[in-house]
């Protein structure tokens, strides 16, 4: 079996069998962590000893899975253990399950829930949000989330196999763990947050142009972004494309994140939607730069957000069997 079919069997088992509802491996990694936490932090004070801590503490708690995982690709049927193992670095069905039970309590009108949902996704507070806001966050949540949850994991996996999916999906629950700049984190997460960002980096501008590609624009533009291109691409594509890379340009470099900003800007442009803005965190109301243009969410454009990551992930499993059947033609 070859990886790209790897890649489309741990895909469609993410499709058939969402994430495990008891025992998942990473809530078990999630309790090794903490007890590699525990062990490491302990014999640091200053901030120089505490990052070399976590350099240590990421090491002590990837590294052995990676290892497992390369060994694992040696034995009978390796590559179908490939896909099972991409298959738990992936979380693109949960991703569409989470934000489409706040979609549908939105539907109903049941703002509570609906407020319930969305504070699974996001860490800002949730309890006074209206329903746009609710929109606004889920959808911010979606694009971003489509690459955290699984263009990323893809990339490493077209890369590098399952250790480099696995690697990833590590790292970043590392990051998700430690990666505060709070008085306990900002020094001991540092490693997980920059090497998190690092292994981001390259599939997070994929993600965007991914999103770019297939631009969904529900208002148009006043004017035509330029002139009509051939082979039948429709003017309202055109300006969904072009606003999209517009947006990253002009806006991704406001973000603190180096990742976010890039995929979720594209993603906002590509929906016409104005995303960003004001948001509560912990009692404390931030003014956050804008992401896009266009229209304010509302609760249809949750399944558009989803439709971009769909298209995306169809796309690049299509390049990746293109590719391998190059390679062996």
């Amino acid at each position: 079996m070859s990886l790209a079919l790897a890649a489309l069997l741990g895909v469609a088992l993410d499709r058939a069998l969402g994430e495990p509802r008891r025992w998942h491996p990473l809530a078990g990694f999630g309790r090794y962590a903490l007890g590699v936490e525990r062990a490491l932090r302990a014999v640091a004070v200053s901030a120089l000893g505490q990052r070399l801590s976590g350099v240590l503490a990421v090491l002590a708690a990837v590294s052995p899975f990676v290892v497992l995982a390369a060994l694992a690709h040696g034995l009978p049927y390796g590559l179908v253990v490939d896909a099972v193992l991409l298959y738990f670095a992936l979380g693109w069905r949960s991703l569409g399950e989470h934000a489409r039970a706040v979609g549908a309590a939105l539907a109903n009108d049941d703002l509570a829930e609906a407020r319930r949902r969305v504070g699974f996704m996001v860490s800002r507070d949730t309890a006074a949000m209206q329903a746009g806001e609710v929109s606004k966050a889920t959808v911010e949540s979606v694009l971003e989330n489509g690459n955290d949850a699984v263009f990323g994991a893809l990339f490493w996996f077209a890369v590098a196999g399952a250790p480099g999916a696995v690697a990833y999906r590590l790292v970043n629950t590392l990051d998700a763990m430690w990666g505060y700049k709070n008085a306990r984190y900002r020094h001991f997460g540092w490693a997980a947050a920059r090497l998190d960002d690092a292994m981001n980096f390259i599939p997070a501008r994929l993600t965007a142009l991914s999103y770019a590609v297939f631009a969904t624009i529900s208002v148009p533009s006043p004017q035509p972004l330029m002139k009509p291109l051939p082979f039948g691409i429709s003017r309202l594509r055109e300006r969904g494309f072009t606003r999209a890379l517009a947006c990253w340009r002009r806006q991704a470099p406001a973000w603190d994140s180096p990742n976010a900003g890039p995929v979720m800007a594209a993603g906002a442009g590509a929906l016409g939607l104005a995303l960003g803005g004001e948001a509560c965190y912990e009692g404390v109301v931030t003014e956050r730069p804008p992401l896009g243009e266009g229209a304010p969410a509302g609760a249809a454009d949750i399944e558009r957000a989803l439709r971009l990551v769909r298209h995306g992930v169809l796309l690049w499993l299509a390049l990746m069997l293109l590719w391998e059947g190059l390679r062996h033609a």
